[in-house]
């Protein structure tokens, strides 16, 4: 067979309030390529993602060799999970000359992942708001800059869930719903302006910022030097900050906020958004 390689964005997850909503696509990859020639999947996780696929498209189950290239950390809240499974569901369709719509290929891999806010952009790129139905997409503009770092350990996402509370108050919830609806607000009339001050969050970062020592140093940091704000992405470790201007003065207040608490092995990129999303190469 002629080898197949799809490659799909990294993602950044709940944008501080937006808990399994709100994601974004950013330019750092995955590629999955399949050729022929193995006799099994190499594990129980691609075995899960494959198999979903022939279900829905109905094809006798075949085992292929894949290998997995790129940038996107595993277990680090920039969803290198959604950039295997998608991956590998895409190139399984193009190989089979595309039986399902892409829609139907994300629709696997939400219900894989248990959660949209990953799935979508690194779908169709851009800004996106998704909830149990339904989804929109926004392209998000090249001035924006998508501060990240990168600790060198990982946070499991059903590790990161497990801290979570099983209620907050009433104003709580009414903050976080407001500062949602306003980022949300600022990405798709792309004032990124009204993003200055609204990643305040009361479902999950405090909570996970437990499991990132200096987390919080960090994120004041990155507000300090200038970034309209900051958060952990998805469930973490990476921290990510968002900004117009400054992006190397914000990248360095955050290390240094993880620094004093002991995290020295960080690394710091500055991203801007993917608005095409997955790609068969």
């Amino acid at each position: 067979m002629k080898p197949v390689s799809v490659r799909v964005p990294a993602t950044t997850a709940n944008i501080g309030p937006g808990f399994d909503a709100l994601g974004i696509a950013v330019q750092l990859y995955n590629t999955v390529t399949l050729t022929a020639g193995s006799q099994a999947w190499p594990d129980p996780f691609i075995a899960e993602a494959a198999q979903s696929f022939f279900n829905k498209a109905v094809i006798k189950p075949e085992t292929f060799s894949i290998a997995i290239s790129g940038d996107v950390p595993r277990s680090r809240g920039l969803g290198s999970s959604v950039t295997v499974r998608l991956g590998l569901i895409a190139a399984l369709n193009a190989h089979y000359q595309s039986p399902l719509s892409q829609r139907e290929l994300l629709d696997l891999v939400v219900a894989l992942e248990g959660h949209p806010d990953n799935a979508v952009p690194a779908c169709y790129g851009g800004f996106a708001v998704s909830g149990k139905h339904s989804f929109n997409t926004v392209s998000v503009d090249p001035e924006l800059q998508f501060v990240t770092v990168i600790p060198d350990f990982e946070v499991e996402t059903k590790e990161a869930r497990k801290v979570l509370p099983s209620q907050i108050s009433l104003s709580q919830a009414v903050e976080n719903i407001q500062n949602s609806g306003l980022i949300v607000s600022a990405f798709t009339a792309k004032k990124y302006e009204l993003l200055k001050g609204v990643f305040v969050d009361h479902l999950h970062q405090p909570y996970r910022s437990k499991l990132i020592p200096g987390c919080e140093a960090a994120i004041s940091g990155a507000e300090q030097a200038g970034a309209l704000g900051a958060f952990i992405s998805g469930s973490g470790s990476t921290l990510m900050a968002i900004t117009l201007e400054h992006s190397q003065q914000v990248a360095e207040a955050m290390m240094q906020g993880l620094k004093k608490a002991g995290v020295h092995q960080v690394q710091s990129l500055v991203l801007q958004a993917d608005n095409t999303g997955l790609q068969v190469l």
